[in-house]
């Protein structure tokens, strides 16, 4: 496993490579790193080259003083451009990491082999935040906020702008040749029957619907899990992606 730093933008941003067989660019979400996604990136790195990295603001990056969806792709997109990989990687998201992945894949065709999108990157039909959800938002990014360097304001600010480029994302997904395949939490918002989380949940399912209208290839698989299964479903994640056709 060897290990580097890049600097660009104004940041540092840390870069972790090891594993053999086909390149594979894991890109960590919005509060995770790719300390967190250990679990999942030891198993992968048994069939894959895994490369895995932080975003400005996170793990072992150095802070910004602008935290938004361009200042991240631009570390994806600076990350991607420092590695010297033998082939087109496989480009794996998580969350955030899923929307940057597709934009990036938009963007640059040839660039990636496909696309492995878990848990973001969801076309929706409508706001996921919508005005009566702001106040548990906002609570819920001030929980979010110790572990990195982004405050509970960033946090906030970059749900709602996540809302925005979800609202737009279809028309990157026209954009993309690659093949894409899902893996999506079946309760996103958790199992509540009470309170906001039957709308998120319910809403989820319809933007990976309407994706599946428009990509009919697209494939899809559902995990009874809310956002943490990355964390809590790792050995499962690996197998799907390993057996993906021709991942």
């Amino acid at each position: 496993m060897t290990t580097k730093m890049i600097h660009h933008d104004g940041v540092t941003i840390p870069i972790t490579r090891g594993g053999r067989g086909r390149p594979l660019v894991l890109c960590p979400g919005l509060i995770s790193t790719q300390a967190d996604l250990h679990e999942l990136t030891a198993l992968l790195r048994r069939d894959y080259e895994v490369v895995t990295f932080d975003l400005r603001g996170h793990g072992l990056a150095s802070a910004s003083d602008r935290y938004s969806f361009d200042a991240f792709l631009s570390d994806l997109v600076a990350v991607l451009t420092a590695l010297d990989l033998p082939t087109a990687p496989l480009l794996v998201g998580y969350s955030l990491g899923a929307d940057l992945a597709v934009h990036y894949a938009s963007e640059r065709p040839g660039a990636v082999a496909g696309l492995v999108l878990i848990d973001g990157a969801n076309p929706l039909p409508e706001p996921f935040i919508t005005d009566a959800d702001l106040a548990e938002f906002r609570s819920l990014a001030d929980d979010l906020a110790q572990p990195v360097l982004l405050t509970a304001q960033d946090i906030h600010d970059l749900n709602l702008e996540i809302d925005v480029v979800r609202s737009a994302i279809l028309d990157r997904y026209r954009k993309i040749d690659h093949p894409i395949s899902l893996i999506m939490s079946t309760n996103i918002a958790g199992d509540s029957t009470e309170g906001r989380a039957p709308r998120h949940n319910q809403l989820w399912r319809a933007g990976v619907e309407r994706l599946v209208r428009e990509r009919p290839h697209t494939s899809t698989a559902w995990l009874d899990a809310d956002h943490r299964l990355v964390f809590t479903h790792a050995p499962h994640i690996a197998e799907i992606i390993r057996n993906l056709p021709g991942c």
